[in-house]
């Protein structure tokens, strides 16, 4: 009993303390890159000790997604549910590289009497790498429901089958859909809302302030975006990211840099100030910055894939250029949260949430 106990303890010692974390580390790793680094360099800063441990500690962070298990066949299974097409229009295609996007209305539409509805066109998060439309098919009836909008949840060309201005480029194609169509699905097309989601919520940031600036990037004719831009009466930013370069330090603390998306889908450390929202809002002209529209932040203290500081300095860079901006500071709520509990009135925090997001739409829309 001594002897097996003496052995046993060395064993599970090693286990816990190298086998599992250098084995966890470096699947990931061989999964989703090697740090960027020539030659074997990058096999030598792979196997640091303190990367190891980092790397590992965010990886066993994940395991508590395991809890949106039932939520996730919730959605799932709704959307294919062909009954439930009364509420949203699916898969219609727009923009230059043939994205989709569904289309949820409001159960108050009918009611309406043919008055056009304001539009909130949501964009999803997921690293500027995952991330598709019909995960966010509750998440976007219940907006519908709570707003009394038309919902529009568009599909954008992640990494690595896009950079971050292709991403950008849809995400206003979307924008210029929602223009050309109101007729079509009886939409208000001169009010609309953007709401975003982690990389989503830097997409909706970074994208309304290129049609501020009339980026050529956009491809899109500057008179076509001062139209986008003068239907934009607020942006919403859920645990949203606006500095890349500060958000790239944060991985770095993780251990994660080398293995998210960020640095490749930003195309390299060089782009990172050209693509940071904060940075671009000191190259706006003052006529151009009295044409951006109001923002509302929102942050979960909790959060600990992107910190609230994101938020909090954002907040800071918009009131320093006289741009209206209100800033949500939620206790308890953490980054998922943010926007899973927008699925479900039964969620904890969906009446928080929803409550911070009705009250600026309804400013927004002059309401």
């Amino acid at each position: 009993m001594s002897l097996k106990y003496q052995v046993s303890l060395p064993m599970a010692a090693w286990t816990v303390f190298i086998a599992i974390p250098y084995g966890v580390s470096l699947v990931v790793q061989w999964m989703y890159g090697w740090p960027n680094k020539p030659g074997y360099e990058k096999y030598i800063e792979a196997l640091k000790p303190r990367r190891i441990y980092r790397l590992t500690r965010a990886v066993l962070e994940t395991l508590k997604y395991f809890q949106y298990s039932k939520l996730y066949f919730q959605w799932t299974s709704w959307y294919k549910n062909v009954a439930n097409h009364k509420y949203y229009e699916k898969g219609i295609c727009f923009g230059r590289r043939g994205n989709k996007l569904d289309l949820y209305y409001s159960p108050d539409t009918e009611q309406s009497g043919g008055v056009p509805m304001p539009v909130a066109v949501f964009v999803y998060g997921g690293a500027w790498g995952s991330g598709e439309r019909a995960t966010y098919c509750l998440l976007a009836l219940q907006m519908a429901k709570e707003l009394n909008a038309v919902v529009v949840c568009p599909d954008y060309s992640t990494y690595p089958k896009g950079y971050v201005l292709d991403m950008v480029q849809d995400i206003a194609d979307s924008l210029l859909w929602v223009r050309e169509n109101g007729l079509k699905f009886n939409l208000d097309k001169d009010n609309v809302m953007l709401i975003g989601h982690s990389a989503g919520a830097h997409l909706c940031a970074l994208t309304t302030l290129f049609l501020v600036e009339e980026a050529k990037e956009l491809g899109i004719e500057a008179a076509r975006q001062r139209e986008i831009t003068s239907s934009i009466r607020g942006v919403a930013g859920l645990s949203g990211v606006y500095n890349i370069m500060d958000h790239y330090q944060h991985e770095k603390m993780r251990g994660v840099e080398y293995v998210s998306t960020m640095y490749k889908a930003m195309g390299g450390v060089d782009n990172f100030d050209y693509y940071s929202p904060d940075t671009l809002l000191k190259t706006l002209t003052d006529d151009k910055l009295k044409r951006v529209p109001p923002f509302c932040l929102i942050h979960g203290t909790n959060d600990i894939i992107v910190p609230v500081e994101s938020s909090v300095r954002f907040s800071e860079a918009l009131t320093s250029f006289s741009v209206k901006v209100s800033l949500f500071l939620l206790p308890k709520v953490d980054h998922i949260e943010i926007v899973t509990d927008l699925m479900g009135s039964d969620r904890n925090f969906y009446q928080t949430i929803y409550g911070c997001i009705k009250q600026e739409y309804s400013k927004f829309m002059g309401k």
